[in-house]
């Protein structure tokens, strides 16, 4: 996540000469392009950039006008953050019945431990709308009967409550690259596996049937491929031998939680960031818990390590 460059998402029906439709109106008005990305997937066009408006020979509000009047023009959505947008950030959370990461996020909230404002909760079934509502917060079902979602309705609650980060609290249904595009590296999902293994459904039932002795869970950025966008933060947990899904989620689903809380702050403070499809922390990463708790490193055996044969025949 930038902090103090300007980024431009977007988004519309692939064509030619969109690149340089936009490229040519920000070079026109002096403004420097510090990163540049862009990708097709089901037809959808998304370009996102971050570009430096320090020395722009226009107004914010005139740029923003030129580029919105670009976008109606060509078929395009465009969508543009400057760094003073970004200073009181709006949370979006996706639901749909399983409370307990809901519930977390609530709690550092109200004690003033999250660096965001939660400005409503969206969901494909109206289960947790008490509990939103307990905290006064708004909540929008946008599920049909069965639990399938509406992305034309999500996409204007999204807008409406100015989301600067979505964050899917056991959100079960997938993002369209419509939505993921819009708003890339800014959707965070939490998964009950140590991804990259059982993604998908049923991750819990999975590691059962695989029989596995460690499991855990992964919390991530969303991306048009499912489950498989930078990791942020993971924890763990043993796996006794008699161990069903039931007792899978007693174990996990506190983990799930409190992984997903950290990757949360971590984006809202800035301190990580995702090239090349894989998160970095910054110089603050000691402050927070990654992966395993560090006092797991004083029970881990640091020998025997490969290379005492080359030492023996240096003799």
């Amino acid at each position: 996540m930038t902090t103090d460059l300007t980024e431009i998402t977007v988004i519309g029906d692939d064509d030619t000469g969109l690149i340089a439709n936009v490229t040519s109106l920000l070079f026109e008005r002096g403004i420097n392009i510090e990163d540049l990305d862009q990708a097709v997937r089901d037809g959808v066009f998304r370009m996102y950039l971050a570009v430096d408006t320090s020395e722009m020979v226009c107004t914010e509000a005139k740029l923003r006008e030129d580029l919105h009047d670009l976008g109606d023009d060509l078929g395009l959505d465009v969508q543009v953050r400057f760094p003073a947008d970004r200073e009181d950030q709006q949370i979006a959370v996706l639901v749909t019945k399983e409370s307990h990461c809901l519930e977390a996020l609530f709690e550092a909230w109200a004690n003033d431990d999250l660096g965001a404002e939660i400005g409503v909760v969206i969901g494909n079934h109206d289960d947790l709308q008490p509990l939103a509502e307990h905290y006064g917060v708004p909540f929008h079902d946008i599920g049909t009967e069965n639990g399938q979602q509406n992305e034309d309705r999500l996409l204007e609650l999204l807008a409406e409550y100015d989301a600067d980060l979505i964050v899917l609290a056991r959100y079960m249904r997938i993002l369209s690259p419509n939505v993921v595009f819009r708003y890339e590296d800014r959707i965070i999902n939490v998964h009950p596996s140590l991804l990259p293994a059982f993604p998908g459904a049923e991750a819990y039932r999975q590691a059962v049937e695989e029989g596995v002795r460690v499991a855990g869970v992964t919390a991530h950025y969303v991306t048009t491929d499912l489950d498989q966008g930078p990791i942020i933060t993971q924890r763990a947990f043993d796996v006794p031998d008699d161990a069903d899904v039931a007792e899978m989620k007693r174990r996990g689903q506190p983990l799930e939680a409190e992984a997903l809380l950290e990757a949360v702050r971590l984006h809202l403070n800035g301190d990580v960031s995702v090239h090349r499809g894989r998160t970095s922390v910054r110089e603050n990463g000691d402050e927070y818990q990654l992966g395993l708790p560090s006092a797991i490193d004083d029970a881990t055996p640091d020998r025997p390590v490969d290379g005492i044969g080359d030492a023996i025949a240096d003799d």
